[in-house]
């Protein structure tokens, strides 16, 4: 039986949904987007991720052991993310990882939730055994679960593009110098956290690195790229490594 606040978890993911794709909408479609409605998305995502964070920290406490806890945790590094969405600047592009995790929530919701109140269960499998979901919530499923692993993908390749994105936005002006500094670090911790991300990583830094060493290219670029992977690559390695606690998928 789902609870009001799996309800009120629920509707956050749809809020968020629907609002961004409104936004997103608009603005693909050149026209003006209004800010209410990207702040809206992201209301949605901070009453979802913070049900999640209570569910998974519990209340708050005034503990150093607490705190290392909950910044290790996916789910508040979302939430915090999303805190810091909601008062900045708006990145359209930061909608997209947040809808394409609310597409998941929601059809799941859907299937498990909502389908049996309203669509009858199919019948057993074997002689005498439990009812089978409705076709059309068993088919539901096995989209969602062939898709699950393309959509996380495209969300880590999205979030290496927002920092490039809001790394631009700072040398031009157009969102603050904290804004690549903040995307940078939740990104650290997703390549710890997230198969994912570490993947996305690999192909992106695979095919830089191939493009500035390729024939021809001046010694001082080589040089240059050679400094900054060195560079990252010891500032991504001083990272905590989230305990099996922390390591909880995000989202969830």
């Amino acid at each position: 039986m789902a609870t009001k606040q799996h309800y009120l978890w629920a509707s956050g993911h749809f809020i968020l949904l629907s609002s961004a794709l409104r936004y997103i909408y608009t603005w693909i479609t050149f026209n003006a987007a209004s800010s209410w409605w990207y702040k809206v998305s992201f209301t949605g995502a901070l009453i979802s991720y913070a049900i999640v964070c209570y569910k998974s920290l519990g209340t708050p406490q005034p503990s150093a052991a607490y705190f290392r806890r909950a910044l290790l945790d996916e789910n508040v590094q979302y939430f915090l993310l999303a805190i810091f969405w909601w008062t900045s600047t708006p990145v359209t592009l930061a909608l997209i990882p947040y809808a394409i995790f609310s597409l998941f929530h929601a059809l799941t919701f859907i299937r498990t939730t909502l389908m049996p109140q309203f669509l009858p269960p199919g019948p057993p499998a074997t002689s005498g055994g439990a009812p089978q979901p409705h076709p059309v919530a068993k088919k539901l499923q096995v989209w969602v679960k062939a898709n699950y692993d393309g959509a996380m993908n495209i969300v880590a390749y999205t979030e290496i593009v927002i920092f490039v994105r809001v790394f631009i936005g700072a040398l031009t002006f157009q969102n603050s110098f904290a804004t690549p500094i903040a995307v940078a670090h939740f990104l650290r911790q997703r390549y710890y956290q997230s198969v994912f991300t570490r993947h996305a990583f690999a192909v992106t830094g695979g095919q830089i690195q191939k493009q500035i060493q390729a024939a021809g290219n001046p010694p001082w670029a080589v040089s240059i790229s050679n400094t900054v992977h060195s560079l990252l690559s010891r500032w991504v390695g001083t990272t905590l490594v989230p305990n099996a606690d922390g390591a909880r998928a995000a989202r969830r």
